[in-house]
């Protein structure tokens, strides 16, 4: 699964409830293993799973 670049609809984060996942914002990366909790940078970004995953986006607007 990868979700391609886009911009954040607001103050976002994003809960690994399975799976390996990792959060790409330009040069930057940032993975992400069952239970972790991932701030989602206010930039455009781009989330690749890295094998079967599934995650709960929450986003304050």
């Amino acid at each position: 699964m990868t979700v391609a670049e886009h911009a954040s609809p607001g103050e976002a984060t994003l809960l690994v409830l399975r799976g390996r996942v990792r959060l790409v914002a330009g040069d930057r990366s940032w993975p992400g293993e069952t239970g972790d909790l991932l701030v989602i940078p206010d930039a455009r970004h781009a989330l690749y799973a890295d094998e079967d995953s599934a995650v709960l986006l929450t986003v304050a607007r």
